[in-house]
């Protein structure tokens, strides 16, 4: 994580600076502001950071970074911190593919702790239109929280996608939960919305089945990429 986000972005702050100071953006996480309550207001600009975990750790690093870079050098940047994506060519490791892509080889779907964590929900197209209005419209210095106004549990997601491909709850198996797993994280994007007149136009309804359905037809692809060292790492992360 730190050789990526850390030393990764200052390659990039630098090689920015080299060319004349080019126009920055940074792609960040909500990661970096650590875990909410079931009561607590959502997260947004001016919530102070607090990282839970080595990648969310790495990830506030790299955003500071980014600022020195504005501070120091005049580097036109900006950074925005959006919630969990989903969509096509999803990593099978994650939540979403892994859910459907299990499902589709006849295996049971591994479900960390009780199921209850709670994450917002975004698809990747809005993700995508989100960094192109910041990019031609941002303020430059300014920081932008991206969410898609669907807060979700895993075991939400779960019986929502057994229910579209038409399982039921035996096919769930619950295992250890995973160090660090942030109980909830939620995005008030209302800056970007007042300010850009940017927000998410995917339902979650629609984006799921979107999602589902692009994984029947891109069959090849995911089972190329579960393929090798991936199952290694499913074994790992998804002990008993």
């Amino acid at each position: 994580f730190v050789r990526t986000n850390v030393i990764g972005t200052h390659t990039l702050l630098e090689a920015a600076k080299k060319a004349g100071n080019k126009r920055f953006h940074h792609v960040s996480t909500d990661e970096v502001f650590g875990s909410l309550g079931a009561q607590d207001e959502p997260f947004n600009e001016t919530t102070p950071y607090d990282p839970r975990s080595p990648y969310s750790a790495s990830k506030a690093g790299s955003d500071h970074l980014v600022r020195a870079y504005f501070h120091t050098h005049g580097l036109p940047v900006t950074i925005s911190n959006c919630s969990n994506n989903y969509g096509p060519y999803h990593f099978p490791e994650k939540l979403i593919p892994l859910i459907i892509t299990n499902l589709m080889e006849g295996k049971k779907i591994p479900v960390y702790g009780d199921g209850m964590n709670v994450r917002d929900w975004l698809h990747v197209e809005d993700h995508a239109r989100a960094i192109d209005t910041i990019i031609h419209k941002g303020k430059i210095g300014e920081t932008y929280c991206v969410g898609g106004n669907g807060e979700k549990t895993n075991m939400e997601i779960v019986k929502t996608i057994l229910g579209l491909l038409c399982r039921d709850e035996s096919w769930i198996e619950y295992v250890e939960d995973r160090k660090g797993h942030d109980k909830r994280y939620a995005i008030n994007f209302s800056k970007i919305k007042n300010e850009l007149n940017w927000e998410p136009q995917i339902t979650f309804e629609e984006g799921i089945k979107k999602t589902v359905q692009w994984f029947i037809e891109n069959e090849a692809w995911w089972k190329d990429v579960k393929s090798g060292a991936y199952q290694e790492y499913y074994n790992k992360q998804y002990k008993k």
